[in-house]
């Protein structure tokens, strides 16, 4: 019987301190909310309405707070981002970012040059470790995963794995979304290949991919373009290697004309991460929070996946039930992200250092 009762009181007690955190926590939010809304607005950077369901999730917040939303350049690059924080150090004024999202290398420089200020939004648990800073100046907010994108009017088999590129049947069919000397998103496919080869291994992933598209330009499978949607859509390139958000757009851009499928392959599935993070210097330091905020929340981070890009917070969603059910259809198989690999910056700078050197001597295809 006095076991009885002393399981029922800490029973009793777990309850009760569920209570008082979820009290906190709905606390903590409305005073965030509140003092936002003093500060009035929140000024943004190279944010795109097309790039990422962007417009929507910016319509979104200003919908639920009540904020302005302060829009600068939204065709700036990552390195711009960073220029105008630096720029706008004493600046309070609209000029100056209060948020900024940013390619994956951006967030440690920032940080050791004091550009950011840390913060940690209330879904933070959920963040993948490999994805944040762990003092919570930076945190990545979305990614891609390299895939094949097929044009189907033409490729009747799909390739489902990198080793299926070499058939004979995809002679004169696979291209790079760049050139793999110079552009990143070709060299992540070329580390991609290799990751697959090396059967997961990623420190030999760099000249286990060199290996492989030598071995494939060998076989003639490999064509020296630069593939896009209007080479795909021509049949100069049929199976394009690219990031999935491109290639999912484009399927939706091309509206059938050709027909396209966008295949993530059973192995070497490789994540390109961006990170956002707050302006040491932000004029607006709590809205720039409640962005973060609403950007973590479940809401927010749908807003991406209806623009195709994978929310960091992706498989929790789906774990949990809430991705809708017509959004995941129009996605390759979830199951397939589960595998992403999230490469740090060490080991993309390494990959970069060996393919981009060794491409001419191992592979020898001109890229154009």
């Amino acid at each position: 019987m006095k076991l009885k009762w002393t399981r029922m009181c800490s029973l009793a007690t777990l309850v009760i301190l569920a209570l008082v955190s979820a009290a906190s926590g709905q606390s903590s939010m409305a005073a965030l909310v509140g003092a936002a809304k003093r500060e009035g607005q929140l000024t943004v950077i190279a944010l795109p309405h097309d790039w990422c369901g962007y417009g929507g999730v910016i319509n979104g917040f200003k919908a639920k707070y009540g904020l302005r939303v302060n829009e600068l350049n939204p065709d700036a690059g990552s390195g711009d981002e960073i220029e105008a924080i630096k720029a706008n150090k004493g600046n309070m004024g609209p000029q100056a970012p209060d948020v900024i999202d940013v390619g994956l290398s951006f967030g440690p420089s920032a940080k050791k040059d004091g550009l950011l200020q840390p913060y940690k939004v209330s879904t933070w648990n959920t963040i993948p470790n490999s994805a944040k800073d762990a003092e919570g100046y930076w945190y990545g907010d979305y990614y891609g995963v390299l895939a094949f994108q097929v044009n189907t009017d033409i490729v009747k088999t799909l390739p489902r794995d990198w080793p299926d590129l070499l058939k004979p049947e995809y002679k004169n069919a696979v291209a790079l979304a760049g050139d793999p000397r110079a552009s990143n998103q070709a060299i992540q496919g070329v580390f991609a290949a290799g990751l697959s080869a090396a059967k997961g291994n990623v420190a030999a992933a760099a000249d286990e991919g060199l290996k492989f598209f030598a071995d494939m330009n060998k076989r003639g499978n490999f064509v020296p373009v630069i593939g896009k949607a209007a080479s795909l859509a021509q049949g100069a390139t049929p199976i394009i290697i690219r990031w999935d958000y491109n290639a999912l757009a484009d399927r939706d851009t091309l509206k059938g004309n050709p027909k396209v499928e966008v295949v993530v392959p059973a192995s070497g599935v490789v994540a390109g991460v961006y990170v956002q993070a707050i302006s040491a210097y932000a004029p607006h330091p709590n809205a720039a929070k409640l962005w973060m905020e609403y950007l973590y929340s479940d809401e927010g981070q749908l807003g991406w996946l209806k623009g195709y890009c994978h929310p960091i917070r992706f498989q929790n969603l789906v774990a949990s039930r809430k991705v809708p059910a017509d959004l995941l259809a129009k996605l390759p198989s979830a199951d397939a992200y589960a595998k992403a690999v999230f490469p740090t910056l060490e080991q993309q700078d390494r990959a970069k250092e060996v393919i981009t050197k060794q491409w001419d001597t191992v592979v020898g295809a001109n890229v154009k």
